[in-house]
């Protein structure tokens, strides 16, 4: 390990520290918080409860699709399920746990005391718990919560209740706390690093990360816009959308979708920087391609700004405009296929072990390939004539959100757990969620792919007898899927919250590398004061 720590370098030791410096205690210490460890908690632990919610509002979908007619819910109902399972999934879950991870992480990983703005970093968290309320909220307003699909699409938003106004103002603060987010991550990256770490020594989780924040910053500020125009459509007598007077309801979807593609990949890169640390650990080999990685990472962030009509292929758009986003969406599959050529790589005559964490990335990459093969068809634009809007769309995305984010998010939570509680997860336990998620999460959406493919739409209440046996399979392993994750929580993260377990060693895996690592274990309130100075012959800290 080519680092070296000089005295205090951690403040794992109280010399030269005031009591005062250490953590508050009872409620004010998470309220006040400024420590990117306990905001990262707090991130973490809002994104899992968000989580569970729109888990049980996609259980409550799958209940009402176990058999054919209308078993629970009436379609209005159904409609304002399938909506806010997709805005409370990808804004209240996929990105705070990133920005979790991101907030624990990089500031150990790049030898930083903490993040550049502190209080910030808090009033970032605390914008996100009342917008989750409030979109939460929407569903006692008048008329229910919005039902126009988790796209928002125009006209349908145009004659929504007062929920989508709440729905709208949750999203702009959403935004708002992601945006200051990003922008302490860049500083953070940019600024703070230990001194002898080159923009190439950076570990490849802080590569993303710097990435991503660009990413969030351009597009975020879209999404902005097009809901601001929905709201003056609603209310102000604007008419951008609305085609009685003179709008254009497509106009919405370029909108939508230029923020849309690149958010996409907002919700996957940092799961390839996870994985990027985990698959080297665990193969005791360095990344294969560090650098082509991250040049195949900008490569992506670059090329998702050029892909977003392949989502409109449908919509009446001229032939040479099919073309291009055809090739342009071949193209971006380049770069994701380079990223894992180089994870295969390097565990190509690796010494591999298979804990939970490498159980997770190793699942990671294989379902997450067939979610991207999945999607090359669906970028075929007279393929994609046959499978828009049906069950096969709800199977592409869900094999590259849930198979893809969730489980580099599961991996990554196993492989830093130690590093953040102290105490070892019971490995047994670990396993056991693993198999039952992957196999639970076959289950449950790989039929979808044959619904699709025999033409089920989706965001339907109701089907024809034809698909009720793929429906109710789908359902069983729906409720299989949303069972694991409770055990998860129970049996692994509440144990080790209280810390009971085998207590963990300073670098509890062989392979690991990076100045995480130097750290103990759990990593102390306070770390790298003085910064740790990096010898000038490594190549780089870590893969």
């Amino acid at each position: 390990m080519s680092v070296v720590l000089e005295p205090h370098g951690h403040a794992g030791d109280p010399a030269g520290h005031d009591h005062h410096h250490g953590p508050s205690t009872g409620w004010r210490r998470w309220l006040y918080a400024t420590n990117h460890k306990d905001i990262g908690t707090l991130y973490l632990l809002f994104a899992f409860s968000m989580l569970m919610v729109g888990g049980v509002l996609a259980l409550l979908i799958r209940a009402e699709l176990f058999q054919p007619g209308l078993q629970l819910v009436n379609p209005e109902f159904f409609n304002q399920l399938t909506t806010m399972h997709g805005l409370i999934m990808v804004f209240g879950a996929i990105m705070p746990a990133f920005v979790g991870f991101a907030n624990w992480m990089i500031p150990l990983q790049i030898g930083a005391s903490d993040m550049a703005f502190a209080r910030m970093n808090n009033f970032s968290f605390w914008l996100m718990v009342p917008a989750g309320l409030m979109l939460l909220g929407s569903f006692f307003m008048p008329g229910g919560a919005p039902a126009a699909g988790w796209t928002l699409y125009a006209p349908l938003t145009l004659q929504m209740g007062p929920s989508m106004d709440a729905g709208i103002f949750a999203m702009h603060i959403l935004g708002a706390s992601s945006i200051m987010g990003s922008i302490n991550i860049i500083v953070t990256i940019l600024n703070m690093r230990a001194p002898g770490m080159a923009l190439m020594k950076m570990p490849m989780f802080v590569w993303t990360w710097l990435i991503t924040a660009y990413l969030l910053i351009a597009v975020m500020p879209v999404l902005a816009g097009a809901i601001t125009m929905t709201l003056t459509d609603r209310h102000f007598g604007t008419s951008f959308f609305n085609p009685a007077g003179g709008g254009d309801p497509i106009m919405y979807q370029h909108i939508f979708w230029f923020f849309g593609h690149p958010e996409v990949y907002i919700m996957i890169l940092p799961a390839f920087g996870i994985i990027s640390q985990i698959v080297p650990a665990f193969a005791r080999k360095r990344l294969f391609g560090y650098a082509s990685m991250v040049y195949a990472t900008s490569s992506i962030a670059i090329l998702s700004f050029i892909v977003w009509a392949h989502h409109m292929f449908t919509t009446g758009m001229p032939v040479t405009g099919q073309l291009f986003f055809m090739y342009a969406t071949m193209l971006i599959s380049v770069p994701t296929a380079v990223k894992i050529f180089n994870w295969i790589a390097t565990m190509w005559r690796g010494s591999m072990t298979f804990e939970t964490p490498m159980l997770f990335a190793v699942g990671f990459i294989f379902v997450f390939t067939m979610g991207g093969f999945t999607g090359l068809f669906l970028a075929m634009a007279p393929l994609d004539v046959a499978l828009q809007d049906t069950y096969y769309v709800v199977a592409h995305f869900h094999y590259v959100l849930v198979a893809g984010s969730l489980f580099a998010m599961f991996a990554g939570v196993y492989y830093w757990l130690p590093k953040w509680t102290g105490v070892m997860y019971c490995e047994r336990r670990g396993q056991i969620h693993f198999w039952a998620s992957l196999i639970f999460f076959n289950v449950t959406f790989f039929p979808m792919h044959f619904l699709g493919l025999a033409g089920m739409p989706r965001r339907y209440a109701d089907y024809a007898m034809q698909f009720a046996d793929f429906n109710a399979l789908a359902t069983v392993g729906a409720f299989g899927f949303g069972l694991a994750q409770v055990f998860f929580f129970l049996a692994v993260i509440v144990p080790a919250m209280r810390g009971r377990g085998q207590k963990a060693a300073a670098k509890p895996w062989d392979g690991a590398e990076g100045l995480e690592w130097e750290v103990p274990s759990p990593a102390p309130f306070h770390t790298f004061e003085t910064p740790p100075k990096l010898d000038a012959s490594a190549t780089h800290v870590i893969g």
